[in-house]
């Protein structure tokens, strides 16, 4: 009895995690196409190639944050849905999808970190 309301408390609490994920990608893809446009708009003959180069590596640099987040709660929705009681089969699953989101994190993380050193260096 107390599994199945544990199970149905996680469940309902990995669905609301969920929805703020994807809120979160939803965010960031409207102040990325925004800022973008803007940057478009406000592009004029007399800027730099370097500079409008750096702005478009901003907005980029900014989706890529928004998206690591969002992947981090998807990760933390997918724990929690397998949290009681897990199948085999659901940690099998558990473990693949960890494995994918993490890698993906882990990459974006690192092209952020690469990017944030080269303007450093500049």
């Amino acid at each position: 009895m107390i599994e199945v309301w544990l199970r149905e408390i996680t469940l309902g609490v990995s669905i609301a995690v969920e929805a703020v994920a994807a809120l979160v990608v939803a965010y960031a893809v409207a102040e990325a196409v925004i800022r973008l446009v803007l940057s478009f708009w406000g592009h004029s003959a007399s800027r730099s190639a370097d500079r409008a180069h750096d702005v478009k590596e901003e907005i980029r640099l900014r989706l890529g944050r928004w998206l690591a987040l969002a992947l981090e709660l998807l990760l933390g929705a997918d724990i929690l849905r397998t949290a009681v009681a897990p199948s085999w089969s659901e940690i099998g699953q558990l473990a693949a999808i960890a494995t994918i989101r993490t890698a993906l994190n882990y990459f974006l993380q690192r092209e952020i970190e690469n990017a944030r050193q080269s303007r450093a260096d500049r």
